[in-house]
């Protein structure tokens, strides 16, 4: 074999090994999962800046123009215009401006419902895992009531007498996240407490909070951020829904969900209004399941794929 034919395939082998090992990172990090979350995110942070128009006011001139790549809108025989990218709804307003801004809306309530699910939830499980007996007793007889009641039909019942309001949606959401976490921390917390180091604080005479903070928290550190992952997905669902339900944010400012209710009943003629705020529901919550699933294969190493 001649000096370029040896050139030519040490240059495939190298070429078929940099493939393989490109394919095998992107077989092992959710790259795409994880460019959706830090899109949606950028979005959310940098929403006034991002969107081109403001969500709330429309032109009525502008009404019911479809994307930009299509070329006439069945109702109204107007052409997409590339200012708007996605196509406007009945009242001339920019559907990727609400996409936008309606990603800030789930974000926020996303991460304050967790942030606060999960400190409440971890510090009633590790108090009921440790101590056990009556407090434990009462804790789970409040985590199975509260996983037994509809949360549906209690938001319903309660935006009914309270009136709908961002801020109530945050507190029913938190009333009913925390449940999870403290059930997830107290399993773990039961198998700490047995552990030597456990035992050898006791021995040395920590108190029972030092025990908790220094020792049993770092230990569900993990769990708690598993939960979390795999929890975020579901809360923007659920805001989703009851937004679509009319018992979540308030109208007009822009939700996901009631962007696609208000859009189903022109799903025949203009799709567009309907379809792209599903389509970011559903990628958002695909998103940060996989994310979820990912994480919880990386910390339990039970579940650790090879």
């Amino acid at each position: 074999m001649d000096t370029s034919s040896q050139r030519d395939t040490y240059a495939e082998i190298s070429s078929d090994s940099r493939l393989k090992k490109a394919w095998m990172i992107f077989r092992g990090y959710p790259i795409i999962p994880a460019a959706i979350v830090v899109l949606i995110v950028t979005c959310a942070i940098f929403a006034p800046f991002i969107a081109r128009h403001d969500p709330l006011i429309g032109d009525l001139r502008d009404q019911d123009r479809p994307p930009f790549w299509q070329a006439e809108s069945p109702i109204s025989g107007k052409e997409g215009l590339a200012k708007y990218p996605l196509g406007t709804d009945p009242l001339g307003r920019d559907i990727l401006s609400r996409i936008i801004w309606g990603a800030r809306y789930s974000m926020i309530i996303a991460s304050v419902v967790i942030v606060a699910g999960a400190v409440g939830g971890t510090f009633l499980g590790m108090i009921a895992g440790y101590f056990g007996g009556l407090p434990d007793e009462m804790l789970m007889r409040l985590v199975d009531l509260t996983l037994g009641v509809p949360f549906i039909l209690v938001a319903l019942a309660t935006v009914v007498v309270f009136g709908s309001s961002v801020t109530l949606i945050i507190t029913l959401l938190i009333l009913f996240s925390w449940s999870g976490f403290a059930r997830q921390v107290r399993a773990e917390t039961l198998s700490l407490r047995t552990t030597d180091y456990v035992a050898q604080a006791k021995i040395a005479g920590a108190s029972s909070a030092r025990i908790i903070t220094r020792h049993i928290l770092p230990g569900v550190t993990s769990t708690v951020m598993v939960v979390a992952s795999l929890n975020i997905g579901q809360l923007i669902l659920t805001e989703a829904t009851l937004s679509f339900l009319g018992v979540g944010i308030p109208k007009p400012r822009p939700a996901w969900g009631s962007m696609v209710a208000d859009g189903r009943d022109y799903i025949g003629t203009s799709y567009w209004m309907a379809l792209f705020p599903g389509l970011a529901i559903f990628l958002v919550v695909f998103a940060f399941n996989f994310l979820g699933d990912w994480i919880r294969d990386r910390l339990d190493p039970r579940l650790r794929q090879l």
